[in-house]
């Protein structure tokens, strides 16, 4: 059998999900987003993007939040088998192909998120899975599909923006035509347009999310100093009330009740504000900025994931969680039902002790990107940057537009995967999928 080791490694993969949903019955809520994702009508978000709020209320007639993880679990599965697919069209063995995958597959962060109420597992897919498809074969129709994938992307969360630009400046680059780039971008403007359409007229402004100044904005919290800054009157508010050394993290000042973002009246007026405070206060404290940027980056020294007594929602829980009253009836009416997280032995036991060990740690992984883009210079495998880049853009971002999270880094996993084995394989990119330039066209005639 061609494919005897994926499918030997995909039977536990599959069982790891099985547990998920045996032991963690009907899905795993990840505190206040989760009920808004679930809201009984979509609006467009003014923190996030309500793109993954639609796919459920696709959903939502079926009243099973055990379908919605189910079909998150597939999709990234399969998302696994069309990598590793590409892997093989490129020459690399079976085994080496499945090994690469194995991250993908076996990572226990992955099986949480694909199991959680959040938009992340389906936007890693969209994003891997748009990147892979035009590194398959750059055409007009793969372009335009994986543009219109990017555009999705964009609306599941905001970080995927950049990343329809960075696809186009790679076909840009590598001179593949312009039918490929207008159809990428077109393509991918429509999902982002209609969305953003959508939000003016509910809103009365045409934009993708009400608080990218909010989000910059708790980032300097880590270093902003009035005396030095010297804020007008009107962004004095904004200014932190205590020490530096005794500042909760970026993401606390956005939500908790000593922020004094949330003095200020009207979501429109209070991100403009808070982007322009954050816009002065990076310009007045560079050096403090960099600082906290790489302070943030320097958790992916970190071999754990989360330790063992640490207090976080990133973990597979052992008692069951009430849900609120304030948002019971919005998850209950989802389901049909209750839709509190049951734990259920011994599943869910197998699949929290899985949880100490069962993951890529992200010295490593950074160590697996760093290696293979400089691999992919070496030996001039320009298909392996585009991925390459994708992951490290993902990587990078967060820490200089809001704060580091766990779950930030998991979307570059499968991009990290694809880099390495387009990096270590034999084979070429399909033919025809770059034209070959004229005076060589014009050669082969005559010959």
């Amino acid at each position: 059998m061609a494919h005897r080791a994926l499918v030997i490694a995909m039977l536990p993969a599959v069982g790891l999900r099985l547990l998920a949903v045996l032991g963690f019955p009907p899905a795993l809520l990840f505190y206040g987003d989760s009920f808004a994702f679930l809201a009984e009508e979509p609006a467009p978000g003014t923190s996030r993007p309500s793109g993954y709020s639609l796919l459920l209320a696709l959903l939502r007639p079926a009243h099973s939040l055990t379908l919605v993880t189910v079909l998150q679990h597939l999709l990234v599965l399969a998302l696994a088998v069309a990598v590793y697919a590409l892997l093989r069209r490129r020459g690399l063995p079976g085994w080496g192909a499945t090994l690469l995958v194995t991250p993908l597959l076996y990572d226990e962060f992955m099986v949480l998120l694909e199991h959680m109420i959040m938009a992340d597992a389906v936007f890693v897919v969209l994003v891997a899975a748009a990147i892979t498809l035009i590194v398959w074969r750059v055409s007009p129709t793969t372009a335009a599909v994986g543009g219109l994938l990017l555009g999705l992307a964009g609306i599941t969360r905001t970080v995927g923006l950049p990343l329809l630009l960075l696809t186009a400046a790679y076909l840009l680059i590598r001179r593949y035509g312009w039918r490929p780039l207008v159809a990428l971008l077109v393509a991918g403007a429509i999902p982002l347009g209609a969305y953003a359409t959508w939000t003016k007229v509910e809103k009365g402004k045409f934009a993708l999310t009400e608080a990218d100044g909010n989000f910059l904005w708790s980032r300097t919290m880590s270093f902003a100093d009035c005396a030095v800054i010297q804020p007008s009157e009107r962004l004095s508010v904004l200014c932190p009330n205590m020490p530096v050394e005794q500042r909760p993290y970026p993401p606390h000042w956005l939500w908790e009740d000593f922020s004094p973002l949330l003095k200020v009246p009207g979501t429109a007026n209070r991100n403009q504000l808070a982007g322009e405070f954050a816009r002065a206060a990076i310009l007045a404290q560079p050096v403090e900025y960099l600082g906290a940027v790489v302070t943030d980056l320097g958790q992916l020294l970190r071999w754990e994931r989360t330790a063992a007594d640490e207090k976080t929602p990133y973990k597979f829980p052992a008692a069951e969680r009430p849900i609120s009253e304030s948002v019971r009836g919005v998850a209950e009416s989802y389901e049909g039902g209750p839709a509190a997280t049951r734990v259920v032995e011994p599943f869910a036991g197998w699949l929290r002790a899985y949880q100490r060990f069962g993951y890529v740690p992200f010295p490593l992984l950074s160590l697996a990107l760093a290696g293979t883009l400089v691999a992919a210079l070496v030996r001039r495998r320009w298909d392996a940057l585009l991925p390459g880049v994708a992951a490290l853009a993902l990587i990078v971002s967060p820490p200089f537009l809001a704060a580091f999270d766990v779950r930030y880094v998991i979307p570059a996993i499968p991009l990290v995967c694809l880099a390495a084995g387009l990096t270590l394989g034999t084979g070429t990119p399909f033919r025809g999928e770059r034209p070959q330039p004229r005076h060589r066209r014009e050669a082969v005639e005559v010959a």
